[in-house]
This record gives C-alpha cells, sequence and structure tokens, in this order.
C-alpha cells in the first residue's frame, strides 16, 4: 500500500518542527518533580532492598552452609565432584533467569494497563521498557515451591559407606602404633589434646548470639591469620567482582556497543555464557575428583586457568563497534557549534530540551535525537505486510532534505556481538575451573570443625568486598563513558549516547584488572603450598634415618604390620 499520513497525537506533534506560537507547551517532566513523587519512589528503592535482604537469607542454607554440609557427609574422593554439581546447578538460575527475562522484556513494562489500540512503540525502540517485574513474580512462584522438599530433610545425613570403610582401615592402620607410643614422652595425654584443639570456632555453637558476637572478632582473626586461606578468598573477591560487573552491565554493553535489542542480549547470555560458566564449573570439580588433585595440584590448577583466562579475554578490547554519529553531539552539520543544536536550520523550531524520540538519516548514518532536531515538520506511517515503518519528512536540517526513518541507527557491526561474546564465554569457562578448587583449598587447610564458620567468613567477605562494591565501581566507569544525559528535574537521570570505544576499553580494562588480581593471589598460594611441600618433605627425608634405626634395633621379631606402620 501506499504511504498514508495519520491524525497525529500529542506526543508526536510535539517532537515535531512546528512554529513558536504553534508549538504546545513543554511542560514534560515539570509535573513529575513533587516531593511526594521523589518520595513514593524512595519507598519502592526501600521495598527492593528489604527484598534482597530476604534474598540473600534465603540463600545461607545452600550457600555457604549447603558447601560445609556436602563435604561434612560425603566421601572426601566425592566431596569435589559433589560441591561443583552443586556449583554448576546453582548456576543454572541465572542461565534460566537471563532467558526468562528475554522472553519477559519483549512484553511492554505497563502490560497490565494497556490502552485498546495498543502503543506505536516497538522492541528496537530506544524508549522502550520491558516488563521487567513479571520475571520476580514467576521466579518468587518457583523458589516457594523449590523450598518444599527441604521440610523432608533428616536433621543428619548418613556418611558415605565408603567414607566408614576407608576409617576403619586408617584406624587399624594407626591403632597399633598408637598404642605403642602411649607411653613415649611426646605423646600427649587426652586432657591436652582436647584442651589444645578445643578453640574458639569449636566452642562458638554452645554460645549465646551476645556471647558469639563478642569472640566473632577473635575468630576472624584466627581465620585470618591462615595464609593459605586469605589468599584464596581474595582470589575469590576479584573473581565474584569480575562476574558481578559481568552480571549486572553485560546485556546493557551488548545492548549499546553493538545496537541490539536488550531481549536478544538476555537471550544471548542465557544461551551461550551460563552453560559455558556452568561446563567450567563441573569440569573442574571432575579434574579435582579424576586427578585426585592435593593442595598442590588444586593451586596449579587455579592458577592455570586463571592465565588462559586473561589470555583469551586481550581480543575483547579490539572486538566493538564505533560509536554513532549523533547530530549536534558526536556530529555538527554547522561549519560554527553552538550552544544549540543547529541554530541556523532550527531558529523557527521549538524542540523540547528534554525529549528523546531518535530518528536516523539512512544515507549519511547521522542520528538526531527528535524529529524536531532534524528539522522535520510532518509525519508519515509506511504500511508494509507484517508492520510498518515510520518516516519523518520536511527536514530542514537534513542533507537535501531528505526524509529520516524513526529509531536509532542499526549498527554497522552487528554480526560481531556473538565472536565477542564467544570469548567472554570461553574466558568464563575457563575462570570457573577454578571454583572447585579453590573451594578444596579452604575446605582442606582448616580444621574440621572450623570448615563451617570458615566458609561463612568467606562469603561474608565475597558480599562485603566483591558483590557490594562492584555493580557501584562498573556503574561508575559505565557514566564516564557519557556523551548526552537525559535530564530530569533539574539533575542527570539516564545516558542516552555512549563513547563506545571508552565504553568497552574501561568496561573490559575493569574485567582485565580483576582477572589480573586473582592471576597474582594463586600465584602466591600456589608459591607458599610449593613451600610448605618442600619443608614436609625435607622434615620426612631427615626423619627417615632414624626410623630405619629403629626397625633395625628393633631386630627381626617385628610383626610386619608394625613395620609396615
Amino acid at each position: 500500500m501506499g504511504p498514508r499520513i495519520e491524525d497525529m497525537p500529542q506526543d508526536f506533534k510535539a517532537s515535531l518542527c512546528l512554529p513558536t506560537t504553534s508549538a504546545p507547551a513543554r511542560t514534560h517532566s515539570n509535573g513529575n518533580c513533587s516531593s511526594y513523587t521523589e518520595t513514593r519512589h524512595l519507598s519502592v528503592v526501600g521495598i527492593m532492598f528489604v527484598a534482597q535482604t530476604l534474598l540473600g537469607v534465603g540463600g545461607v542454607p545452600i550457600q555457604p552452609f549447603g558447601i560445609s554440609y556436602i563435604d561434612d557427609f560425603a566421601h572426601n574422593s566425592n566431596s569435589p565432584l559433589y560441591l561443583g554439581i552443586l556449583f554448576a546447578v546453582t548456576m543454572m538460575g541465572p542461565g534460566l533467569a537471563f532467558g526468562l527475562g528475554s522472553l519477559m522484556l519483549r512484553l511492554y513494562v505497563d502490560i497490565n494497563q494497556m490502552p485498546e489500540g495498543g502503543i506505536s512503540l516497538t522492541i528496537k525502540d530506544p524508549r522502550w521498557v520491558g516488563a521487567w517485574w513479571l520475571g520476580f513474580l514467576i521466579a518468587a512462584g518457583s523458589v516457594a515451591l523449590a523450598a518444599i522438599p527441604y521440610f523432608f530433610f533428616p536433621k543428619e545425613m548418613p556418611k558415605e559407606k565408603h567414607e566408614l570403610q576407608f576409617r576403619r582401615k586408617v584406624l587399624a592402620v594407626t591403632d597399633s602404633p598408637a598404642r605403642k607410643g602411649k607411653d613415649s614422652p611426646s605423646k600427649q595425654s587426652p586432657g591436652e589434646s582436647t584442651k589444645k584443639q578445643d578453640g574458639l570456632v569449636q566452642i562458638a555453637p554452645n554460645l549465646t548470639v551476645i556471647q558469639f558476637i563478642k569472640v566473632f572478632p577473635r575468630v576472624l582473626l584466627q581465620t585470618l591469620r591462615h595464609p593459605i586461606f586469605l589468599l584464596v578468598v581474595l582470589s575469590q573477591v576479584c573473581l565474584s567482582s569480575m562476574a558481578a560487573g559481568m552480571a549486572t552491565f553485560l546485556p546493557k554493553f551488548l545492548e549499546r556497543q553493538f545496537s541490539i535489542t536488550a531481549s536478544y542480549a538476555n537471550l544471548l547470555i542465557g544461551c551461550l555464557s551460563f552453560p559455558s560458566v556452568i561446563v567450567g564449573i563441573v569440569v573442574g570439580g571432575v579434574l579435582v575428583k579424576r586427578l585426585h588433585l592435593g593442595p598442590v595440584g588444586c593451586g596449579a590448577l587455579c592458577l592455570l586457568g586463571m592465565l588462559l583466562c586473561l589470555f583469551f579475554s586481550l581480543p575483547l578490547f579490539f572486538i566493538g563497534c564505533p560509536s554513532h554519529q549523533i547530530a549536534g553531539i558526536t556530529h555538527q552539520t554547522s561549519a560554527q557549534p553552538g550552544p544549540e543544536l543547529f541554530p541556523s536550520c532550527m531558529e523557527v523550531c521549538s524542540c523540547p530540551s528534554d525529549g528523546f524520540n531518535p530518528v536516523c538519516d539512512p544515507s549519511t548514518r547521522v542520528e538526531y535525537i527528535t524529529p524536531c532536531h532534524a528539522g522535520c515538520s510532518s509525519r508519515v506511517v509506511q504500511d508494509a505486510l507484517d508492520k510498518s515503518q515510520v518516516f519523518y519528512t520536511n527536514c530542514s536540517c537534513v542533507a537535501e532534505g531528505n526524509p529520516v526513518m524513526a529509531g536509532s541507527c542499526d549498527s554497522t557491526c552487528s554480526h560481531l556481538v556473538v565472536p565477542f561474546l564467544l570469548l567472554v564465554s570461553l574466558g568464563s569457562a575457563l575462570a570457573c575451573l577454578t571454583h572447585t578448587p579453590s573451594f578444596m583449598l579452604i575446605l582442606r587447610g582448616v580444621k574440621k570443625e572450623d570448615k563451617t564458620l570458615a566458609v561463612g567468613i568467606q562469603f561474608m567477605f565475597l558480599r562485603i568486598l566483591a558483590w557490594m562494591p562492584s555493580p557501584v565501581i562498573h556503574g561508575s566507569a559505565i557514566d564516564t563513558t557519557c556523551v548526552h544525559w537525559a535530564l530530569s528535574c533539574g539533575r542527570r537521570a539516564v545516558c542516552r549516547y555512549y563513547n563506545n570505544d571508552l565504553l568497552r576499553n574501561r568496561f573490559i580494562g575493569l574485567q582485565f584488572f580483576f582477572k589480573t588480581g586473582s592471576v597474582i593471589c594463586f600465584a602466591l598460594v600456589l608459591a607458599i603450598l610449593r613451600q610448605q611441600d618442600k619443608e614436609a618433605r625435607t622434615k620426612e627425608s631427615r626423619s627417615s634415618p632414624a626410623v630405619e634405626q629403629q626397625l633395625l634395633v628393633s631386630g627381626p621379631g617385628k610383626k610386619p604390620e608394625d613395620s609396615r606402620v
């Protein structure tokens, strides 16, 4: 069909170039700046804070307590695999959430208040806001159903049979020399041994809340004195900071850098990034189990995984799209740029200062903030079989007066989003190889009675030092790359356009910084573990001649089981 001219509603008239005498009143944001509106917004933010707090409390039975729970009742050789499965299944949630979010963002935010004729915005329009809140309702119902089986768990899980048989063999081997060494001067009495092992962490379960708060600083300092524990936690803080920034801002980064929709960005992340994370976690647990890795082996695996992750992160600095040419912001059509956008061609227009209805000149690929800034005075809708395309005509600020299309200009390198995300996914998988080995370094490096509290302290540091400040750091870095801010009530509200090169360099640079910190921490862990292993072997070599001399003195009447020990 041919083009047809519609009766334009008030919002379309407001974005056109109209003479000052006939232009409608430009009072878009003043009505929303009352103190009542700001108070209502603050109350909504408070509700979100309370919801996030409850979400954190509800996740404690899974992590960190679930980690210690599994390690206590699983066989030592099976514990890494079980923990890897736990972490992998835990990461399935965010992956499914990104997929669900991709579907929800295709629906308009006010889905329950849609007008009869619908709205004229499309999913590609920068002003589109998806139904972000609908995913929370679906996820909350699913969590409530998944929590029901917890009521049927026993208070104490039975120990795995292999573990019990292993302990019997150990007791059988060590029982005889223990009885023989009963009269040895170096043997400690049961009272002394109990007194030595009964530390602050052991008596913590018997304390009241107030008493525990009083002794907690000493417990914390005692745990942090362990160098391996401290360095592994610091490395995990760096990894969690990287993950927090990536999970929070990667969809926005892809949307701005490659000019794709928010729905498509979430779909790509859910289909590519999180499956690779799950594979990395499971492979790390399988390697620890199959290769029977000790502390030195776990440290080496962590360092190798992070070095490869750092290597594959380097190409990300060079994969991206250039910034759009925005008239009056990054592209001037007049020889003398002034304080206003194109004063010569817009002097008869009354353009809103806070308007945002981008249009694109397909011939020069220059984008204008509104049709008014392009000097357009009329709107035309071109009907097609599946959709309609909106054009603005009679544009005085466009070369040769060509019509412009509604919406932002498409990027010429949007196809690079797939290789970019494949590299991100590969790096995430390599980084997640360290997940299970690093937890095993903590669980095997502290006493059994200290494991629960050690893991709790670890998660406390991850929340305080990584998951809380990292989104703020990434958000502040991203804000510094903004070239055009939208104003609300006289204050900066949302960034309309970014410098893509700065955005890419600073976002990927922050990720690279945290990965480098993790590499340094794992390198120090491996160096300390090797030094400890070397010292242990030196002590064994010094003590072996004395053992051989004792066996020679004992004579041929020595029993085989005693000599075996």
